[in-house]
This record gives C-alpha cells, structure tokens and sequence, in this order.
C-alpha cells in the first residue's frame, strides 16, 4: 500500500539533494532532479524495507546504478530514518561516508556504483540468488538512459530473461541526456521499447513524474517468468526550472544565488498531494 505524501516528499528529496549538492560543490544534480519522483513512490510503500532494520534479511533490494546521481537517494534514505538527516550536511566532505558515489557503507545502500553499466548485472545475480534459495523480496534497480550504451547491461538483460527472472524490475531514468550531451545524439538505443521486448522483457513506458503510473508500473503483478523494465521518460532537472533540461547542470554545482532561487521554486506551498 503506497504511503500518502509522496508529492511532498519527492519535494523534500529534491530540496536535500540541492543542498547537499551546493553545499559540497559537487555535480551531476540534474540527474539526481530527473529520478526524484521514482524514489519517493519507491520508499513510501512500494519498498518492503525497514529503516531501523536496514541489513534485515526479507528486505526488497534496491540497487543504484547511476550512482553519481546519489544525492537524491541519500536524501530519501535520510527523509525515511536510515541516518540522521544532520549527516547529509557531511556529502562529499573529506572522511564523510556520504561518497559523491553512492557507498554501500550508508544504511540502507546495497552496492557502491559510480563506474556505469553494474548495478543491472548486480541486480541479475541478487534476483537470482533469491529465486534460488526461495526467498520472496524482489530487487529493483535504477539506471540512466545514457548508460544503456554500456554493453554489460545488454549482457545481463539476456541472463534476466535466460533465468526468468520475475522478481527483478529494472528502471531506466530516461533523461535524454548524458555526460557530453544528448544520448540520441551520441549513441541512440531507438527503438528502445522493442529492443527490451526483443530481448524477452516485459516492458511498461510511463511518465517518470507521474506518481500514478510510477505506482502502477512498479506493483502491477509481474508476468510469470518474465523480468521487467520500465522505462520512465522524464526531465533532467526537474523541479528547478533554470536547470530544467540543461545539460550543464550535470556539472554545474548552484551558487549562493542560484541555490536560493532553486529552494525558493521547491518551497511546500501549493504542493500537490498525492
């Protein structure tokens, strides 16, 4: 049953990850935006997680491939009771376990990621190992479309069908954009939809800032034998509306400026509730 709030509360992992982002002059917070609502569906009912519990051994597994858009995720983990909130302050500090590449020494963190194209292999042997010793948690994993030009993925998308994998769902974040511009530009995955059915996925395409079909493409029942992916069209930089669809905010890190402005576009009043 999905948790009521998740408007408010991919609000709140946006406004974190801003924070986080300028306060340790990182990057790659566009990217962080775009994914935003995907996790807030995922850690408020769809994940069968425990905060106070994070190594508790029926927990779903949720697995970041794009692990240098850890911002959002930190900032989910922390919102849910994973850590304190005080210690996203910590991002990106020298000694600081809050990596600018997601770290598996944070609570609630399976895998490190940050080279692209291991997080779906990842998941393929997690999904297997439960199918195998007859547990029932499901693995998820997030990916960028950019990254879908790693050959690894193809690869284990073949091995997730070749097992019937049915308790593996992989998301793909699809952006548009990558490190030195647009994906279709630099190397095009079209048709994307039929190359995964072709590969014997079950594929469902939604609005990846649509909570509804978000929910909707995550709980629906899986097709027996059949791992699925879902491919959620989104916008890099959502919510903040200079950084909307702007590849230099893959980079760039918000000034004091920019940041005001940023916080002040993700304020709560008004906000949709789901």
């Amino acid at each position: 049953m999905l948790m009521t709030g998740t408007h408010a509360f991919a609000r709140d992992i946006r406004r974190e990850a801003v924070k986080m982002v300028a306060l340790a002059n990182a990057s790659h917070v566009g990217g962080a935006l775009s994914m935003a609502d995907m996790l807030a569906v995922l850690y408020c009912g769809v994940l069968r997680v425990d905060p106070a519990a994070p190594e508790w051994p029926q927990r779903d597994r949720f697995i970041l491939s794009k692990g240098h858009c850890c911002s959002s995720l930190y900032a989910a983990l922390a919102l849910r009771g994973f850590f304190p909130m005080e210690e996203l302050e910590d991002y990106g500090k020298d000694g600081s376990r809050l990596m600018t590449h997601i770290s598996h020494k944070v609570p609630g963190v399976e895998f490190s990621t940050g080279s692209l194209g291991h997080g779906l292999p990842f998941a393929c042997g997690r999904a297997l190992a439960a199918k195998r010793r007859g547990f029932d948690w499901r693995t998820f994993v997030m990916l960028g479309d950019g990254e879908m030009g790693e050959g690894s993925n193809w690869e284990a998308l073949l091995f997730g069908a070749q097992h019937k994998l049915d308790n593996l769902v992989a998301l793909i974040d699809c952006n548009g954009m990558q490190g030195m511009g647009e994906v279709d530009g630099i190397l095009s995955l079209e048709p994307l939809p039929a190359k995964l059915r072709a590969f014997g996925w079950d594929v469902r395409q939604i609005d990846g800032h649509d909570h509804g079909q978000i929910l909707a493409a995550l709980t629906e029942p899986a097709v027996p034998g059949v791992p699925r992916c879902v491919l959620a069209r989104t916008v890099k930089g959502k919510g903040v509306s200079y950084m909307e669809n702007q590849l230099a905010w893959h980079y760039r890190s918000p000034n004091a400026e920019l940041l005001a402005q940023a916080l002040a576009e993700l304020e709560p009043e008004g906000e949709l509730r789901s």
